[in-house]
Protein backbone atom coordinates (compact mmCIF):
# COMPACT_ATOMS: atom_id res chain seq x y z
CA UNK A 1 0.00 0.00 0.00
CA UNK A 2 1.20 3.48 -0.86
CA UNK A 3 -1.83 5.54 0.13
CA UNK A 4 -4.86 5.02 2.35
CA UNK A 5 -8.07 6.96 1.89
CA UNK A 6 -10.13 6.55 5.03
CA UNK A 7 -13.73 7.61 5.67
CA UNK A 8 -16.24 7.02 8.41
CA UNK A 9 -19.38 5.18 7.33
CA UNK A 10 -22.46 7.23 6.45
CA UNK A 11 -25.33 7.84 8.89
CA UNK A 12 -26.95 4.63 10.15
CA UNK A 13 -30.31 4.03 11.77
CA UNK A 14 -28.57 3.72 15.15
CA UNK A 15 -26.31 6.76 14.82
CA UNK A 16 -29.21 8.94 13.61
CA UNK A 17 -30.91 8.20 16.92
CA UNK A 18 -27.75 8.60 19.03
CA UNK A 19 -27.60 4.89 19.81
CA UNK A 20 -24.58 2.61 20.09
CA UNK A 21 -24.05 -0.51 17.96
CA UNK A 22 -20.99 -2.64 18.58
CA UNK A 23 -22.31 -5.98 17.38
CA UNK A 24 -21.74 -6.63 13.66
CA UNK A 25 -24.42 -9.32 13.64
CA UNK A 26 -27.13 -6.75 14.43
CA UNK A 27 -28.87 -5.09 11.51
CA UNK A 28 -27.86 -1.47 11.30
CA UNK A 29 -28.41 -0.16 7.75
CA UNK A 30 -27.95 3.38 6.53
CA UNK A 31 -30.73 5.94 6.73
CA UNK A 32 -31.97 7.74 3.60
CA UNK A 33 -29.63 10.60 4.59
CA UNK A 34 -26.83 8.08 5.00
CA UNK A 35 -27.42 6.66 1.54
CA UNK A 36 -27.14 10.19 0.10
CA UNK A 37 -23.92 10.72 2.09
CA UNK A 38 -22.48 7.47 0.72
CA UNK A 39 -23.34 8.51 -2.85
CA UNK A 40 -21.68 11.87 -2.21
CA UNK A 41 -18.57 10.02 -0.98
CA UNK A 42 -18.57 8.23 -4.32
CA UNK A 43 -18.68 11.59 -6.09
CA UNK A 44 -15.78 12.88 -3.98
CA UNK A 45 -13.77 9.77 -4.91
CA UNK A 46 -14.81 9.69 -8.57
CA UNK A 47 -11.39 10.74 -9.90
CA UNK A 48 -9.38 8.64 -7.44
CA UNK A 49 -7.76 5.38 -8.50
CA UNK A 50 -8.88 2.89 -5.83
CA UNK A 51 -7.32 -0.55 -6.02
CA UNK A 52 -8.91 -2.13 -2.94
CA UNK A 53 -11.76 -1.27 -0.56
CA UNK A 54 -11.43 -2.35 3.07
CA UNK A 55 -14.40 -2.32 5.42
CA UNK A 56 -15.14 -3.60 8.87
CA UNK A 57 -17.61 -6.45 9.31
CA UNK A 58 -20.44 -4.02 10.10
CA UNK A 59 -23.35 -3.55 7.70
CA UNK A 60 -23.07 0.25 7.76
CA UNK A 61 -19.47 0.24 6.50
CA UNK A 62 -20.18 -2.30 3.77
CA UNK A 63 -23.32 -0.47 2.63
CA UNK A 64 -21.45 2.86 2.53
CA UNK A 65 -18.72 1.28 0.40
CA UNK A 66 -21.27 -0.42 -1.87
CA UNK A 67 -23.01 2.87 -2.61
CA UNK A 68 -19.83 4.92 -2.92
CA UNK A 69 -18.27 2.45 -5.35
CA UNK A 70 -21.46 1.32 -7.11
CA UNK A 71 -20.19 2.10 -10.60
CA UNK A 72 -16.73 0.64 -10.05
CA UNK A 73 -15.24 -2.82 -9.97
CA UNK A 74 -13.09 -2.52 -6.84
CA UNK A 75 -12.10 -5.66 -4.91
CA UNK A 76 -13.32 -5.76 -1.29
CA UNK A 77 -11.74 -6.99 1.89
CA UNK A 78 -13.29 -7.16 5.36
CA UNK A 79 -10.70 -6.51 8.08
CA UNK A 80 -12.45 -7.42 11.32
CA UNK A 81 -9.53 -6.02 13.33
CA UNK A 82 -10.88 -2.59 12.32
CA UNK A 83 -14.39 -3.32 13.66
CA UNK A 84 -15.89 -0.86 16.08
CA UNK A 85 -15.49 -1.91 19.71
CA UNK A 86 -18.10 -4.14 21.32
CA UNK A 87 -20.81 -2.18 23.11
CA UNK A 88 -21.60 -4.81 25.74
CA UNK A 89 -24.33 -3.57 28.06
CA UNK A 90 -24.50 -0.33 26.04
CA UNK A 91 -25.68 -2.12 22.87
CA UNK A 92 -28.71 -0.24 21.53
CA UNK A 93 -28.49 2.37 24.29
CA UNK A 94 -27.68 6.05 24.03
CA UNK A 95 -24.12 6.88 23.03
CA UNK A 96 -24.20 9.44 25.85
CA UNK A 97 -24.57 6.57 28.38
CA UNK A 98 -21.50 4.84 26.96
CA UNK A 99 -19.51 8.10 26.89
CA UNK A 100 -20.31 8.79 30.56
CA UNK A 101 -18.82 5.39 31.41
CA UNK A 102 -15.87 5.77 29.02
CA UNK A 103 -14.86 9.19 30.35
CA UNK A 104 -14.71 7.79 33.89
CA UNK A 105 -13.11 4.40 33.16
CA UNK A 106 -9.47 3.48 32.63
CA UNK A 107 -8.19 2.16 29.33
CA UNK A 108 -7.87 -1.33 30.87
CA UNK A 109 -11.49 -1.54 32.02
CA UNK A 110 -13.50 -3.80 29.70
CA UNK A 111 -16.71 -2.30 28.42
CA UNK A 112 -19.36 -3.64 30.86
CA UNK A 113 -20.82 -6.80 29.36
CA UNK A 114 -17.95 -7.14 26.85
CA UNK A 115 -14.52 -8.71 27.14
CA UNK A 116 -12.38 -6.13 25.33
CA UNK A 117 -10.92 -3.02 26.97
CA UNK A 118 -10.18 0.11 24.98
CA UNK A 119 -6.46 -0.63 25.34
CA UNK A 120 -7.07 -4.02 23.71
CA UNK A 121 -9.15 -2.31 21.01
CA UNK A 122 -6.21 0.00 20.25
CA UNK A 123 -3.95 -3.03 19.87
CA UNK A 124 -6.52 -4.62 17.56
CA UNK A 125 -6.80 -1.44 15.46
CA UNK A 126 -3.01 -1.34 15.13
CA UNK A 127 -3.02 -4.97 13.91
CA UNK A 128 -5.75 -4.13 11.42
CA UNK A 129 -3.91 -1.12 10.04
CA UNK A 130 -0.74 -3.24 9.74
CA UNK A 131 -2.73 -5.71 7.62
CA UNK A 132 -3.73 -2.81 5.37
CA UNK A 133 -0.12 -1.59 5.19
CA UNK A 134 0.98 -5.04 4.00
CA UNK A 135 -1.37 -4.99 1.00
CA UNK A 136 0.18 -4.81 -2.46
CA UNK A 137 -2.56 -2.56 -3.88
CA UNK A 138 -1.22 1.02 -4.21
CA UNK A 139 -4.37 2.91 -3.13
CA UNK A 140 -6.74 1.52 -0.52
CA UNK A 141 -10.07 2.99 0.52
CA UNK A 142 -11.07 2.04 4.07
CA UNK A 143 -14.65 2.69 5.18
CA UNK A 144 -14.57 2.33 8.95
CA UNK A 145 -15.86 3.78 12.21
CA UNK A 146 -15.17 7.02 14.04
CA UNK A 147 -13.05 5.47 16.81
CA UNK A 148 -10.37 3.65 14.78
CA UNK A 149 -10.08 6.64 12.45
CA UNK A 150 -9.85 9.13 15.34
CA UNK A 151 -7.20 7.02 17.06
CA UNK A 152 -5.29 6.89 13.80
CA UNK A 153 -5.40 10.68 13.45
CA UNK A 154 -4.78 11.79 17.03
CA UNK A 155 -3.67 8.76 18.98
CA UNK A 156 -5.67 7.33 21.86
CA UNK A 157 -7.36 10.04 23.88
CA UNK A 158 -9.98 9.40 26.51
CA UNK A 159 -12.33 11.99 24.95
CA UNK A 160 -12.68 12.06 21.19
CA UNK A 161 -15.35 13.78 19.12
CA UNK A 162 -17.33 11.75 16.60
CA UNK A 163 -16.11 12.28 13.05
CA UNK A 164 -18.23 13.58 10.20
CA UNK A 165 -19.93 10.94 8.08
CA UNK A 166 -18.44 9.81 4.76
CA UNK A 167 -15.69 12.44 4.54
CA UNK A 168 -12.51 11.06 2.94
CA UNK A 169 -9.04 11.76 4.32
CA UNK A 170 -5.86 10.57 2.64
CA UNK A 171 -2.66 9.41 4.35
CA UNK A 172 0.54 8.00 2.91
CA UNK A 173 1.97 4.65 3.92
CA UNK A 174 4.70 6.49 5.86
CA UNK A 175 2.08 8.49 7.78
CA UNK A 176 0.01 5.37 8.43
CA UNK A 177 3.04 3.47 9.72
CA UNK A 178 3.93 6.34 12.06
CA UNK A 179 0.35 6.39 13.38
CA UNK A 180 0.33 2.61 13.91
CA UNK A 181 3.62 2.78 15.79
CA UNK A 182 2.16 5.57 17.96
CA UNK A 183 -0.84 3.34 18.76
CA UNK A 184 1.45 0.44 19.63
CA UNK A 185 3.62 2.62 21.90
CA UNK A 186 0.54 3.93 23.67
CA UNK A 187 -0.88 0.41 24.12
CA UNK A 188 2.40 -0.61 25.76
CA UNK A 189 2.15 2.34 28.21
CA UNK A 190 -1.36 3.81 28.24
CA UNK A 191 -1.85 7.32 29.55
CA UNK A 192 -5.39 6.89 30.96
Amino acid sequence: MERLIVARHAESVYSARGLLNGDPSRRCPLTATGRRQALRLGELLRDEQIDLCVTSAFERTRETADLALAERQVPRLVVAELNDHAAGEFEGRAIADYLAWAHAASSDDPVPGASESRREAVRRFARGYRLVLERSEPTVLAVLHSLPISYLASGPLQRLPLLAYAEPVSVTAVELLAAVERLERWAARPTW
